[in-house]
């Protein structure tokens, strides 16, 4: 009497198949490949040798690196060993490259015209000074905890922060809070929120590059070297879509965490953390962060800002 086994590998080859052609649609780069790699069923050295044998020499290491993400194709030779790979992996020409041209293409410099950034760095100084506030407000961040959220149309909805200081200077007993808002950000509609150890004093705003500023006040002048810990959420929801949060830090020094929560409505399908040395810079430092968890967050940690911006970026699907 023949016995035939239960036939489980089938369905899980039909998955495989349906993974591999969303990923070879909506990347990231690296996860395709891997799951390419998994499909075919070949050995990273078996991969390497027929790639040899069509005159492309690429070292094992090469490869895991590409398919774990630590590295990615970049060089004219690296980009000539893709394009015979999906011929190795039996995809459909192009689908590889693309992800390639699309991840370089993401990793751009922002979308904000450099005109722009100097308007608002201009703006920004305007209001500072109607504020009567020093340009180093007498505090230098010691740990700076910042969680922002989106909203089901894919906006800016609130970015709330916990932040610990220490005074430089004494006598200061304030602390200087700046939104700017997305392009379309209407800066009558944004309102914030002051938390712990804290109350709102005066606020100004600047329409045309939707920047607003306010004074966080402290019940007690702090002396030089003396901390405070204090917390305040802006409430924005007014611009268009947000494809990206940035932190800029004039000093370097202290901790930085940034949290980004997605509305389960719209979710992204790639996100990535970069640094920048000024606005317009090339993004450099850059690593894909995985959405998990039921909360639908993100994150990144610095344990020691340089001077510069620090960010995450995302892509909708």
């Amino acid at each position: 009497m023949r016995v035939e086994a239960p036939r489980e590998n089938e369905s899980d080859t039909v998955d495989t198949h349906s993974e591999l052609e969303q990923l070879l649609k909506t990347g990231p780069f690296h996860v395709a490949l891997r799951a390419a790699i998994k499909a075919r069923g070949l050995a990273l050295h078996r991969i390497q040798h027929r790639l040899a044998e069509r005159g492309i020499r690429v070292g094992v290491t090469s490869l895991s690196y590409w398919q774990q993400g630590s590295r990615r194709p970049a060089r004219p030779e690296s980009i000539r060993a893709v394009t015979v790979l999906e011929q190795v992996l039996d995809l459909p020409q192009d689908t590889l490259t693309r992800l390639l041209r699309e991840a370089a293409t993401a990793e751009q410099p922002t979308a904000r015209p450099y005109r722009s950034l100097v308007d608002a760095a201009d703006a920004l100084q305007q209001l500072l000074a109607e504020l009567q506030a020093p340009a180093d407000g007498g505090v230098h961040t010691v740990l700076h905890v910042e969680r922002v959220r989106t909203g089901p149309r894919r906006e800016l909805a609130a970015r709330h922060s916990e932040q610990v200081v220490r005074a430089h200077r004494d006598g200061v007993d304030r602390y200087v809070a700046i939104h700017y808002g997305d392009p379309g950000c209407d800066v009558a509609g944004v309102r914030l929120h002051p938390g712990e150890n804290c109350r709102l004093g005066s606020m100004r705003r600047h329409a045309p590059t939707g920047l607003v500023a306010a004074e966080l006040l402290f019940d007690a002048r702090l002396r030089v070297g003396e901390t405070h810990m204090f917390s305040y959420t802006f409430e924005d929801g007014t611009a268009g879509r947000c494809d990206e949060y940035v932190r800029g830090f004039s000093f370097g020094g202290g901790q930085y965490v940034l949290q980004v929560a997605f509305d389960d409505a719209a979710l992204p399908m790639r996100c990535r953390s970069f640094a920048r040395t000024a606005p317009g810079a090339r993004p450099t430092g850059v690593r894909e962060l995985p959405l998990t968890g039921p909360h639908r967050t993100v994150h990144l940690v610095d344990q020691e800002v340089k001077p510069g911006l620090l960010g995450i970026a995302w892509d909708w699907h």
